[in-house]
């Protein structure tokens, strides 16, 4: 009953399989082989239209990377307050862009409020040198708390963007969960609503190791160049990252394998929601659900087996969760078992409060 995170889940067999397979012989080396050149067309067919394409490591590279092509002088970004860039990557937008300031945004269930966003690059008018200058915007799909925009409230946020001569960078490290959850297309959720930027995720959806920078702005495209080397994640071997790509987009796999996540998501959720011991936070929309429960409960099942992690209050659900309780995250993933959320949910429904043993 694991449910600690999609990064706990190894690599699905295709993908090893594709990393096996290329693993032999000498090709050309930095990104110019080609493979690389095979699946970085295979993203302009996916997108459907040329992106330039930049593999790297880890979604906080691609993360900062991005928002470093937008970079300037006391560069402000506005960001969720609690989104991944914000509270999770130990600064490295910051570093990677020579100090540029993250300014948080509220909004319910980790989605960026557009009325907010707009009162907040107004605090830094053009005139004002003192205070730095808005530099991007950025939003994740699916969010933190793993719920996911529309492609009109996307539409939205990218028009104040744009009114402010601002690009737009799309977190998608479950990018995937997201796409499948709204069932469109990914043009549809990314530039054709106004995505400048995006930070495409394998790795929580069954690649070892596989993470990409996507421009829609081919003019970007040169400077990237020169910022992923120096910011050491040009790979001499990127095709190990490249092999991933291939068999992950290959019949679809990316999609199957999210939609399967997503469906465990939503059979844990159903079940949380059914129980007695335990009750859910807000209705999931990809594949991390958040349940209350009290603190004992927790306990219990976590002896039980089962894995997962505690999570922060967010402030519009305060007033919600007991002193005794707390807010819990389970997240599902391309290799969890149907039978592993049915026992979950059948331990949930076992482990009661005390006061409720002998109802």
């Amino acid at each position: 009953m694991i449910f600690a995170s999609d990064n706990w889940a190894g690599a699905h067999p295709a993908i090893a399989e594709s990393l096996a397979a290329h693993s032999g012989g000498c090709v050309p080396a930095y990104g110019t082989s080609e493979l690389d050149r095979k699946v970085e067309q295979r993203f302009s067919e996916i997108f459907g239209r040329e992106v330039a394409v930049f593999f790297v490591g880890t979604g906080t590279a691609a993360n900062s990377l991005a928002l470093a092509t937008a970079n300037r002088p006391g560069g402000v970004v506005f960001c969720h307050r609690e989104a991944h860039v914000n509270v999770d990557e130990c600064g490295a937008p910051a570093f990677f862009s020579h100090g540029a300031r993250l300014n948080p945004v509220d909004g319910a269930l980790g989605k960026m409020d557009a009325v907010r966003l707009e009162a907040e690059i107004r605090r830094f008018p053009p005139e004002f040198v003192h205070g730095g200058q808005p530099m991007a915007v950025t939003i994740a799909q699916a969010t933190e708390s793993g719920m996911v925009y529309s492609p009109d409230e996307i539409e939205a946020i990218a028009a104040i963007a744009r009114a402010h001569r601002l690009p737009l960078h799309m977190d998608g490290a479950r990018f995937a969960n997201a796409l499948v959850a709204l069932d469109i297309t990914p043009a549809e959720m990314t530039w054709k609503r106004g995505v400048d930027l995006l930070s495409f995720g394998g790795t929580k959806n069954g690649c070892w190791c596989a993470e990409a920078v996507v421009l829609f702005d081919l003019s970007k495209a040169p400077e990237m160049q020169f910022l992923r080397k120096q910011t050491a994640q040009l790979f001499s071997k990127s095709r190990f990252i490249a092999a991933q790509f291939d068999a992950y987009f290959a019949d679809d796999l990316w999609l199957d394998l999210a939609r399967h996540a997503n469906a465990m998501a939503k059979r844990l959720a159903d079940g949380i929601a059914a129980s007695a011991s335990s009750r859910l936070a807000w209705a999931p929309a990809a594949n991390e659900v958040f349940a209350i429960m009290k603190r004992e409960v927790a306990t219990r099942l976590q002896q039980q087996g089962a894995v997962f992690y505690d999570w922060h209050v967010p402030q519009h659900l305060a007033d919600s969760v007991g002193k005794e309780e707390g807010l819990y995250r389970l997240v599902t993933s391309f290799v969890t078992r149907l039978e592993d959320v049915d026992r979950f949910v059948a331990a949930c429904r076992r482990t009661t409060a005390p006061q409720r043993c002998h109802d």
